[in-house]
Formats: C-alpha cells, sequence, structure tokens
C-alpha cells in the first residue's frame, strides 16, 4: 500500500522518491527533482535518452535538451540547474555540502562556501574571491551558504533577471504577444523579428502579473491535490473492503459444509489462496496507482510552494515566468487527475457455486479462477463530478430562415418549449419565431436594436436592448408575440440569460473600460458582480451552468472566457491562442462549456474547470455568433455572420 504523506508536508519533497531534496535540479518545464533520482531515470532509459539526446519529465512529458554530444547521459542531471529556492525552503538537517559550480565545470569537486545571488551560482573561497576582484561582479551580492539555507527570500530578494534556456548568457528581456512567450534578444532576432506585437519584459511585467494572478494558480494546486488525496482515500478504503470481502469467503463455503463436508474442506483452502492471489494482485496494482497519485501530488505542491514563495518574495519577472510555467501545468494536472478518475473502480470478490454435488468433487485447482472472481464497477467519489470525455460533435442539419430583411444579424437565439426557436435580428430590430420544422410562424418589430434573448417561462422571453439600459420581456402565446413590460437597469445591456425562476443575469458596460453582470430578480436589479475588464463596445456573451453557482462571460475585445461565482467573485480565466474574438457561449447537461469563436472559426468544448476538451473546427461556419442548447437530445443551434440566413444544428455523440 502507498503510505502516506507525514512529516514532509510543509516541506518540498521530490516527486520520484517522495523524500526531501538531496541536490534539487530544476528541469526547464519547472518540476524539480533530486539529482540522483533524476540520474536514476535518465540512465534507466539511457538507450532511448541516447539516441535522442533529450529527456521527457518525469511528471509532465515536457521534453529537456538536446544535450551536446560530448556529454554522456551519466552526466545530464548535473548539467540542469540547481534550484536555489527549493534548497532554501530545506530543512538545514536535510541538506548536503553544495559543490562550487564554477569548478565542478572543470570537473573538480570542491565544497562551495558562498553563494552569488545575481550569478546564481555556488562558488568555493577561491572562486569567491577572483568573483569579488572582477570589476563586471564585483557589486554583485555574496550569501554565505548559511544565509542561502534559512530563508528563500534571502534568494529571491538579490535576483536581477532569468536568463535565456536556450541562450545561457542572455538576460529575458522581450515578451512576445503573438507566441506568448519570454525571450531574450537572440531569441527575437532568430524567432519573433517579424511578429507584430513584442514588448519590453519590464514594461509589461505588472500588466501581465495582474493578468496571471499567482494566488488564483496556488489555489488550483491546492485543489489538485485534495482531488489526488481523495482518490487515494477512495482507494485504500476500498481495499480494506476488498480484505473483508475476500476473509467473508470462508463463511460462503461453510453454509454448504453440511452436504459436502469433506469436499468442501478442501474447495476452502483453494478457494482462501485464490482470494488472497486476487487481493495481492490488486493489492500491487492499487500500489502503483497510489504511487502515481502521491508523485503528483509532491509535484503539485512543490508547484504551489514555488508560487506561492516567489509571489511573496520575489521580483516581478520571477513572479510572472514562474507562475507562466506552473500555470501551463495545471491543465496537465487536471488531465492526469482525469485519466485517474476513469480507472477508479470499486473492486468486489465473490464466489459461485454450482448446485450438483458432483460438480463440486470434480473441481480441479483449474477451475478456482472461475469461482473467484474479480468483478469491478464505476465509483463517484464524493465531492467530486464525473469524468468529462470527450465526445464527438457532428453537424446534422442546416437550414435556412427565409425572410425578407437586408442583411440580417441573429446575434441571439433561443430554443423554446415545444422545440419552437426564438431568433433576435439586430440589423433589422425583430424578433423572429420559428416552429419546430424551423419555419418562421411571424415577426415581431421592435423599436430599439436587441442583442440577446433568453427564456424566461413557458410563454415568455427576455430580449436584452443593445446599448440601452433596457430590457424587454415579450410573451410568445399561441404563435403571437406581443409587449408585456420593460426592465431598466444600471449599464447598457450585452448578453442575458435565465438564472430560474423568473431570474435572469445580464451583462452590462459600465464605462471606462469596465464591465459586469447583474442578477435581476422580480424586474429590478438586486445585485452586481464585481466589475472587470473588457473595452467598451465589445460584445459579450453570459451562461450559467446548471447548479447556477457559477456565470461564464466571453471577453470579446481579450479573446478569453472569465468564470464568476454568484456572489460575483472571478473563479478563473480560459483563454488560449486558438480563441479569437469569442462570442456565443452555452453548457450541456454534463456542465460542459461551449465557446464560440467568431475570427477562429471553432467551437471550444471546456470541462467546468475550464480546461480544454477540444477544439471543434469541423462543420463550423465562418464567424459564429450565438448558440442554444437542447440539452434532453443533446443538441445545440448556432448562428453565423457569413451566412446570414443559415441555422447550423449540432448532435453530440
Amino acid at each position: 500500500m502507498a503510505t502516506a504523506i507525514t512529516n514532509t508536508e510543509d516541506e518540498p519533497t521530490c516527486p520520484i522518491c517522495m523524500g526531501l531534496f538531496n541536490v534539487p535540479r530544476q528541469l526547464p518545464c519547472a518540476h524539480t527533482f533530486c539529482q540522483s533520482c533524476l540520474q536514476l531515470y535518465i540512465t534507466s532509459k539511457a538507450i532511448e535518452h541516447e539516441t535522442k539526446r533529450c529527456i521527457e519529465c518525469p511528471v509532465c512529458r515536457q521534453t529537456a535538451g538536446p544535450f551536446r554530444q560530448n556529454k554522456s547521459t551519466s552526466e545530464w542531471a548535473s548539467l540542469f540547474p540547481v534550484d536555489t529556492v527549493i534548497q532554501s525552503m530545506l530543512p538545514t538537517k536535510s541538506k548536503v555540502d553544495r559543490v562550487c559550480d564554477a569548478c565542478a565545470a572543470d570537473g573538480s569537486s570542491v565544497t562551495a562556501t558562498g553563494f552569488c545571488a545575481v550569478c546564481e551560482e555556488a562558488m568555493c573561497d577561491n572562486c569567491l574571491s577572483v568573483h569579488r576582484k572582477q570589476k563586471i561582479s564585483k557589486t554583485h551580492s555574496i550569501l554565505t551558504m548559511d544565509e542561502l539555507s534559512n530563508n528563500p527570500q534571502n534568494v529571491l530578494k538579490f535576483a536581477e533577471g532569468f536568463t535565456c534556456f536556450d541562450h545561457e548568457d542572455e538576460e529575458l528581456k522581450f515578451y512576445c504577444n503573438n507566441h506568448k512567450i519570454a525571450c531574450c534578444g537572440i531569441c527575437f532576432l532568430e524567432n519573433h523579428k517579424t511578429c507584430s506585437d513584442v514588448r519590453q519584459m519590464k514594461q509589461e511585467l505588472p500588466a501581465l502579473l495582474r493578468e496571471i494572478k499567482p494566488g488564483e494558480i496556488i489555489e488550483q494546486l491546492k485543489k489538485l491535490e485534495t482531488h489526488l488525496k481523495t482518490f487515494i482515500d477512495v482507494k485504500e478504503s476500498n481495499m480494506k473492503d476488498l480484505e473483508s470481502q475476500v476473509n467473508g469467503l470462508t463463511d460462503q463455503i461453510r453454509e454448504m459444509r453440511t452436504n459436502i463436508n469433506s469436499a468442501l474442506d478442501e474447495l476452502e483452502i483453494k478457494v482462501k489462496m485464490e482470494g488472497k492471489r486476487i487481493h495481492k494482485e490488486v493489492s500491487i496494482r492499487t500500489q502503483e496507482e497510489n504511487h502515481q497519485c502521491l508523485s503528483l501530488i509532491h509535484a503539485i505542491r512543490n508547484s504551489q510552494r514555488l508560487c506561492d514563495t516567489v509571489s511573496k518574495y520575489g521580483i516581478d519577472i520571477q513572479k510572472f515566468l514562474t507562475a507562466k510555467k506552473i500555470k501551463s501545468q495545471i491543465p496537465l494536472y487536471y488531465s492526469q487527475v482525469r485519466e485517474k478518475y476513469e480507472k477508479t473502480d470499486t473492486l468486489t470478490v465473490q464466489v459461485e457455486f454450482t448446485p450438483l454435488l458432483e460438480s463440486v468433487l470434480s473441481i480441479s485447482s483449474s477451475d478456482i479462477k472461475k469461482l473467484v472472481t474479480l468483478n469491478s464497477s464505476t465509483t463517484y467519489i464524493p465531492g467530486m463530478r464525473k469524468p468529462t470525455k470527450e465526445c464527438q460533435v457532428e453537424k446534422v442539419a442546416t437550414f435556412d430562415v427565409n425572410i425578407s430583411a437586408k442583411d440580417p444579424c441573429y446575434s441571439g437565439i433561443s430554443i423554446l418549449p415545444r422545440d419552437k426557436v426564438m431568433l433576435v435580428d439586430g440589423k433589422n430590430c425583430q424578433c423572429i419565431l420559428l416552429n419546430n420544422a424551423h419555419q418562421v410562424v411571424t415577426r415581431y418589430k421592435l423599436t430599439e436594436q436587441p442583442f440577446d434573448i433568453c427564456v424566461v417561462g413557458d410563454e415568455e422571453v427576455a430580449v436584452s436592448v443593445q446599448y440601452q439600459n433596457k430590457i424587454q420581456i415579450l410573451s410568445v402565446r399561441d404563435d403571437v408575440i406581443s409587449p408585456v413590460r420593460t426592465i431598466t437597469t444600471k449599464y447598457k445591456c450585452y448578453g442575458i440569460t435565465t438564472a430560474g425562476k423568473g431570474e435572469m443575469v445580464v451583462v452590462g458596460d459600465c464605462g471606462n473600460g469596465k464591465c459586469c453582470w447583474s442578477l435581476i430578480r422580480d424586474g429590478r436589479e438586486v445585485n452586481y458582480s464585481d466589475q472587470y475588464d473588457s473595452p467598451s463596445g465589445y460584445y459579450q456573451y453570459v451562461v450559467l451552468n446548471n447548479s447556477k453557482t457559477r456565470v461564464y462571460v466571453t471577453l470579446y475585445g481579450k479573446d478569453s472566457l472569465l468564470c464568476l461565482n454568484m456572489e460575483g467573485k472571478k473563479q478563473y480565466t480560459y483563454s488560449e491562442d486558438n480563441l479569437k474574438s469569442p462570442l456565443g457561449v452555452a453548457v450541456d447537461r454534463d456542465d460542459n462549456i461551449y465557446v464560440l469563436g467568431f475570427h477562429s472559426h471553432n467551437i471550444h468544448q471546456l470541462s467546468p474547470e475550464g480546461c480544454i476538451i477540444q477544439v471543434i473546427n469541423k462543420g463550423v461556419p465562418q464567424y459564429p455568433c450565438a448558440i442554444s442548447f437542447e440539452n434532453s437530445r443533446d443538441t445545440f443551434i448556432i448562428t453565423n455572420i457569413s451566412e446570414r440566413q443559415k441555422l447550423h444544428i449540432y448532435q453530440l455523440k
């Protein structure tokens, strides 16, 4: 069985050996391992690594390398930099004497006595003496090894910059917003010279830090650790139940011993042996699974501590680059956790007997495996949702809305009861009702330009009025559309969605580059979310999850999706390079999120936690605009601007 994490929970530990670090070496992906553990991992796959001249990170599988031909695999682990932040966080009793980095490069092993916080190198007395005399380095801050060991703040507060992994002597001075990557001057000239949005790193750091929010990353890492601990607890509890069931096999056998006592004496021994064999087999497999979870927990915890420590004590560029590296790991962590969920089965054991004594008497050793069977059923872990799987999305129909209107723009769509569909045409200031055969039944002319629509009752819909501080409530009864009332809002309206029981959530433009959503109850606004950054005049759509606990808002001008709770507090932001100008957003009955990329011409399917499941490109028209789900049949309809009269229906397989 996997051992529980005990006395090292407040100290950084190696994801491979799960013990305190011994010479922590950091890979470019920001995962850190003991030098000896990393070297053992490299050696275990020496032939594969020797051929590729690079390694995969044991946690995230990102590639590190390539290594020069003159370096053998036995040296590779020592080529990665010592993680000085992790090193400084270790308890004094676990530290080992560190060798001089400069001498080690020449093949010598000399104990280091000091550490240059600028060069980030450990040095012996001789090298320190030279270092202090050289003009370029005589002003560098030097720490004793004790100072380095006692407080990570001592390491972080003197750091001046990060160097490029590909060009060790070059500082990261630029940030390419096109590729979302920091680069040095050489990388800029080689790879980003033609990019349209390359900025000075120092100028962009405050804005980048505000956007990446290391604190939120730490909270996500904590949640991941909790998920994995729960997974281990469930598996270990199942093992105890399984052991109890195996021990209980004896009672089943004894019920039959009244009539066939002598035969069942031998059968009891055989059944118990088979039960123990199964238990041992499952125990070994479970031990391996739990070990993998513990390893991932250690990696997540290290990322959490590293992000937390750098956030508290590091300079801005450290905060940003560290947080950026760690943020890139979170989708991978969620993927690995989902993979564990999919393999989480409750195991039970039972024994079956044939009714005839002759069958019992004729049982041989080879028949025992048929009697004692291991059964599997899906386990739903308390507090966690069923794992989300990628599904096939297929376009099943395209139909024309035949109306005599100039260049209609269906900016809003909603599926009504009895499979009717209501569209809002923002260009021609009208609402259009379609029957269940998608034929036009009636139209209703509005005096002002509508933007979005949602169902608020069996026979009522709400229409947000674009650029105006109002919402129009319309009755849809017997295929007749008529006005009911108007609701005045504090801010100009964009997207609107139902919040249940006649309530609505509408996105408002607060001006000055700020927006917020408000909850409408009994015809008036009763609550506002925190204001968030969004360029004024850019379209935004909104939807709630099925339990009405989360609000998802698309930010057209920021190429992202914003998730907030019902108290209006931000939960996370989703953005990807291949999501451009998102508009419509919807959720399916499993709470998966669907975001329409207007300028990227695709649909992003996300998990409720904001992790990407898949990007749908096939069958998606250019410039998709609005979306509405019919969850009872797992279908949805989208509008688009490129083919203004056409609507597209999709089916989840």
